[in-house]
């Protein structure tokens, strides 16, 4: 039997709640499990109190060969660690920058080198067709 330890959803819409179960992992998301080892509330603002797990039970199925699911490896981890970090605080806004016009720039440039090497270049021209 290949044991998962995974979240199972609970709650209402818009409001999960997750029980952290070891279950089956043919039986499906929200069936029956075999023991349940925690919850995650995503809601919950403070990020350390989002999630309650029992270690020493997550420890002895582990280390009877069940495999954590991504998201709740996640969680084991930062519970272990006591790592939740801080939530991040919205960047600044920020006024749109007015587009530039490469277009106007490119012939006041032209303009200035016919200026400066156009009088070589139209004696140059006038020679040579003569």
């Amino acid at each position: 039997m290949a044991v998962r330890i995974r979240m199972k959803r609970m709650g209402r819409r818009h409001r999960p709640f997750y029980r952290i179960c070891v279950m089956d992992s043919r039986v499906p998301r929200d069936g029956k499990a075999i023991e349940e080892v925690g919850y995650y509330d995503p809601m919950v603002r403070s990020k350390s109190n989002r999630v309650n797990l029992d270690l020493e039970r997550i420890d002895y199925w582990i280390s009877v060969g069940a495999k954590p699911s991504e998201k709740v490896a996640v969680l084991i981890n930062k519970v272990k660690a006591d790592n939740f970090g801080e939530a991040k605080a919205p960047p600044p806004i920020t006024p749109p920058k007015p587009e530039e016009k490469p277009e106007e720039e490119a012939p006041v440039e032209e303009a200035s080198a016919e200026a400066e090497g156009g009088g070589e270049e139209a004696a140059a021209e006038t020679e040579g067709d003569g």
